[in-house]
């Protein structure tokens, strides 16, 4: 197996040096896309398979803040001379010969890959992969996109003429199907195989822009997805039943310390508020001020529920709501109620992408009134999101930034942290939904300094229960809230 890694790393390499226009690009997004997809903790060990000239290994490194302990393989010593030079103290650099040679007894909270897979020893890869993946851990690989016609049409015209088509990294694919078989077959949970990245050769550079903007659409899009020119591969180790996920503190700045009401709508979500609480007690425990749950109208066990959790820990507390139902009125019912100095907002379905609010809480540090979690950056990662719904939001921001005269991707995520001041200055007139986009339109307009974080949104799994939010129910909504805002602003009214 050895020869043909070897062989796969090397054309990859050769291939990003001279022939890739976009690789720095690629690095940084893939990095940043690993990061989010398995929200990497500090102290967590990662292993990269096939690190090359370490192009992918450095900017993983900053991705990661240089608190994980990156053991990163090569098989070639030219390899191994090139990435002594790299300045990244909490990167292990190991040639290897054989594989899995040395690393036979040890154990990788992820471990990540590209363009490695080949056709005739991908099952035998991926089983020792699976045998180098703590329980519970996680496997990425980045691998061409075997299903895009363009791809299709150069193997075929190669094997007939002898042209160079100057992309040595192609390899032999297996197909969806086979992926999933093998995976499967070996143990891995949880897989998805998912298009990725429209910013390819033959791509020429002025594309970049749209390449970049449009790509979230792309890669969701039914059809237009088979073009992109990658895919990943992403599946779990299963863990075992008594299995305890990693916690660590991340509370950095004692400047949220005791201050931040933590404000969470809930419509029947019984199945998640005890998870959601304990894993922000879990991470955030020294910023908690409060933990407001507010029940609206729950026709499940979500206040029961609310109220056990009361009587265990005096922060948090419970607002049960009387009819009617909506997300703006239990926001408003929250916010009349929280006293932090700092005020987050969230769903009850953002359990998973607790620790990616740390970066929320830094840029507020740093000096912003408000932190908006976008799904929608570059660097965000969006899995089985409703293609309806993308439309429907991009839609909605083409023409916010259009009528407001401002650049912002994703306003309306109900994943947002302000300083007190911001939230005594605006009123949620929305009851529903579009309250959403009026708690990240009126700070803008207000003045405030709003920034944006790219977060994972990955959609909710069966045992996390069903969303309410209907885009054509609610939809026009947002529109109607923008159209308001605009004209206020042109009569001088906001």
């Amino acid at each position: 197996m050895k020869p043909l890694l070897s062989e796969q790393e090397k054309n990859r390499t050769i291939y990003w040096d001279k022939f890739d226009p976009f690789v720095e690009l690629r690095m940084g997004w893939r990095a940043s896309m690993m990061r989010h997809l398995f929200h990497i903790l500090p102290g967590q060990s990662i292993l990269e398979i096939g690190g090359g000239n370490g192009k992918f290994t450095q900017v993983l490194a900053q991705a990661t803040r240089g608190e994980c302990k990156i053991t990163s393989i090569v098989f070639s010593r030219e390899y191994l001379d090139n990435k002594k030079n790299l300045a990244c103290s909490n990167v292990d650099t190991l040639y290897m010969d054989m594989f899995p040679g040395s690393l036979v007894d040890r154990k990788f909270d992820c471990v990540v890959a590209q363009d490695m897979l080949e056709k005739n020893t991908a099952t035998d890869f991926l089983y020792i992969v699976k045998s180098l993946i703590k329980p519970g851990g996680s496997l990425l690989l980045f691998e061409p996109n075997s299903w895009n016609p363009y791809y299709r049409i150069r193997r075929t015209i190669r094997k007939i003429l002898p042209v160079d088509w100057k992309r040595p990294s192609e390899g032999v694919l297996l197909n969806r199907l086979q992926v999933f078989s093998v995976l499967s077959e070996i143990g891995y949970a949880k897989i998805n195989v998912l298009p990725y990245d429209f910013l390819y050769s033959p791509i020429p550079k002025f594309l970049v822009w749209p390449a970049k903007n449009m790509s979230i659409i792309m890669e969701n899009c039914p059809y237009l997805r088979n073009l992109a020119g990658s895919l990943y591969i992403w599946a779990q180790n299963p863990a075992f039943e008594n299995h305890k996920e990693l916690t660590v503190d991340l509370c950095e700045h004692p400047m949220f310390f005791k201050k931040v009401s933590f404000i969470i709508p809930c419509h029947n979500e019984e199945m998640n508020i005890k998870s959601l609480v304990k894993n922000l007690k879990d991470f955030y425990d020294r910023y908690i001020f409060e933990i407001i749950i507010v029940d609206d109208n729950s026709k499940d066990r979500t206040a029961e529920i609310t109220e056990a959790l009361v009587k265990e820990d005096s922060r948090i507390r419970l607002i049960k709501r009387v009819p009617p139902n909506g997300v703006g009125r239990a926001l408003r019912d929250g916010l009349k109620k929280a006293k932090g100095e700092y005020i987050l907002i969230m769903d009850s379905d953002f359990q998973h992408i607790i620790p990616e609010m740390r970066d929320l809480f830094d840029v507020v540090a740093k000096g912003a009134d408000v932190a908006v979690g976008s799904r929608f950056s570059r660097d965000s990662v969006l899995v089985k999101y409703d293609f309806t719904k993308i439309i429907a939001n991009r839609f909605f921001h083409i023409l916010a930034n259009l009528f407001l005269g401002r650049h912002f991707r994703d306003i309306s995520n109900n994943l947002k942290i302000f300083r007190r001041e911001v939230i005594e200055k605006i009123t949620i007139e929305s009851d529903d939904f579009a309250a959403n986009a009026e708690t990240g339109l009126k700070p803008l307009l207000l003045g405030y300094n709003v920034k944006e974080v790219p977060i994972s949104w990955i959609n909710r799994s069966v045992d996390m229960g069903v969303s309410s939010f209907k885009v054509f129910k609610t939809g026009p909504n947002y529109f109607k809230i923008l159209l308001k805002l605009v004209w206020r602003r042109i009569i001088g009214k906001l």
